[in-house]
């Protein structure tokens, strides 16, 4: 599928379900292609390796913050993913218009419970001193 009818794809999604900006739809493409480069990579290069949800939502992670560093977070909210489960959405509303395919195992659950966003993309770029701060339970105490 071409860049224009992946475009022409969501939107018309976004005709139906406003929901998420058109970014958030090309980001997940994206960070799909990632995921399954990085796959390969593990797989001794087979190709036509399946990614399951729980491996996505890993690459959506590192990918995230690879392309947009501590602005990851803001990105993300900006474009009105707030969970993990709103990529599921995306993913699940990009298999009902033909662009993704899927086994019969996978469901928009398995996007569930995948991270907390903002321990996966503002935890890593705060001080050293904050992170351990917020490990003791001195931040919370008031110390």
């Amino acid at each position: 599928m071409s860049s224009r009818d992946f475009a022409e794809v969501v939107d018309q999604i976004r005709k139906e379900s406003p929901r998420f900006d058109r970014g958030a739809y090309f980001f997940v493409k994206q960070a799909l292609d990632h995921t399954l480069k990085s796959v390969k990579k593990e797989s001794d290069g087979r190709v036509g390796r399946h990614v399951s949800g729980q491996e996505l939502l890993s690459g959506i992670r590192e990918f995230a913050l690879s392309q947009y560093g501590p602005l990851a977070f803001t990105v993300l909210d900006r474009w009105g993913v707030r969970q993990c489960e709103d990529f599921g959405e995306i993913v699940f509303n990009l298999v009902e218009y033909g662009v993704l395919g899927k086994t019969e195992q996978d469901r928009r659950e398995d996007f569930a419970g995948g991270y907390d966003f903002r321990e996966a993309f503002v935890r890593p770029f705060q001080p050293a001193q904050a992170r351990s701060r917020r490990l003791t339970g001195l931040e919370e105490a008031g110390e």
